[in-house]
């Protein structure tokens, strides 16, 4: 099974560095009377963006999935697929998590993809609700904050699965580099109290103004699992301690203080992180044999994060009887990125091929 070029070639970059060009928003919204609150309201009452995208795709980009005391609003993107592929109980929802090494990025960018939002609809085209969120990156949260977040918005989506027609029982998590890492601890965390969703939401306050999340909300999605049915990750980090001793050699030092991306994520130099802190942050710490299936995928050539950490990742996952697949693609590295423009384009297109098929498979979707 080949995605089809013509579709998503056009979200490949030229060059190894992309830029995102967000799709621009269109509504049609009536003229309404001005209306003067009695009192200060907090909440978001500008009309609701929608996107079409091909394929009777709809996207509803910064939908707020949790408002934490003292940070902005956390976002995430909707893509809904069209209504002739809407499956009666709701489809599977797919959340992808962006990488950027724990520091930047955001919820419409992925390696060497230009428009990141047109292969998310693509996907959302074959079933599925698909999300990509953006979370607390370390200059504003360190761990678990990052995880927390995700495991908050997976919650949500659980609690407004009648909105958005999704099957609560059919969740898979993807990401890539740090969002690698963060979707692989998700798949391993299911139950895991120091990484459930912060308590920090906005509580009621005594004064007369309605609040974005109400009690009864809050209550709402705190009920829901963040437990995951099956992950994606490419060219993720699984296990800290061991992450120094695998980098080549000649590799030149990082400095050890908040410049290093690990040590402004876990707050910490790895070499001298609590090994609670390591543990708990690393996926390769948390693996059993309940996890569900995985698919694990990697550049050869990778020199930000060893191969090895895929490798052996997938080699603990076999030995804990996890269902999982190891794909390594040849002579590229870090964010697919190759030696050409070809091979860059090459192997991203074979990581969606291949990540697609998986999708598919751990959802039994055979209509594509």
């Amino acid at each position: 099974m080949r995605i089809a070029l013509k579709m998503l070639g056009a979200c490949l970059a030229i060059a190894a560095v992309a830029s995102v060009a967000d799709a621009p928003p269109s509504w049609s919204a009536a003229a309404a009377t001005p209306a003067v609150a009695a009192a200060a309201v907090l909440g978001d009452h500008y009309p609701q963006a929608q996107v079409a995208f091909p394929g009777g795709v709809t996207g509803l980009p910064d939908v707020t999935y949790a408002t934490l005391m003292g940070f902005r609003p956390l976002t995430l993107d909707l893509y809904l697929p069209p209504a002739a592929k809407r499956k009666p109980g709701g489809d599977p929802v797919v959340l992808y998590i962006h990488g950027g090494g724990w520091v930047t990025g955001h919820s419409r960018q992925s390696g060497a993809f230009v428009n990141w939002p047109g292969v998310l609809a693509t996907l959302a085209a074959r079933g599925y609700v698909v999300a990509s969120l953006n979370y607390r990156l370390s200059g504003e949260a360190r761990f678990p904050a990052a995880e927390q977040d995700i495991k908050a918005s997976l919650r949500w989506l659980r609690a407004h699965a009648d909105k958005y027609g999704i099957d609560k029982s059919k969740a898979l998590v993807w990401g890539g580099s740090a969002g690698g890492h963060l979707a692989a601890l998700t798949g391993v965390s299911c139950g895991v109290k120091a990484l459930e969703p912060s308590s920090l939401e906005l509580q009621d306050l005594e004064y007369d103004i309605a609040l974005p999340a109400p009690a009864s909300a809050r209550a709402a999605e705190s009920s829901e699992s963040d437990c995951v049915q099956g992950v994606v990750t490419w060219y993720g980090v699984f296990d800290f301690a061991a992450l120094s001793s695998e980098r080549p050699k000649a590799a030149p030092s990082r400095p050890t203080d908040s410049s290093n991306p690990l040590v402004a994520f876990l707050g910490c130099d790895p070499s001298k992180c609590p090994a609670g802190t390591l543990d708990i942050a690393s996926p390769a710490k948390l693996v059993k044999p309940t996890d569900p299936p995985m698919l694990i995928m990697f550049g050869s050539d990778d020199k930000t994060v060893p191969p090895a950490q895929s490798k052996n990742f997938y080699k603990l996952l076999l030995a804990n009887h996890v269902k999982a697949t190891l794909v390594e693609l040849p002579g590229v590295g870090h964010s697919f990125v190759g030696p050409t423009l070809k091979a860059t384009r090459d192997a991203s297109l074979a990581a969606l091929d291949k990540t697609f098929a998986f999708i598919d498979e751990t959802f039994g979707n055979k209509a594509n």
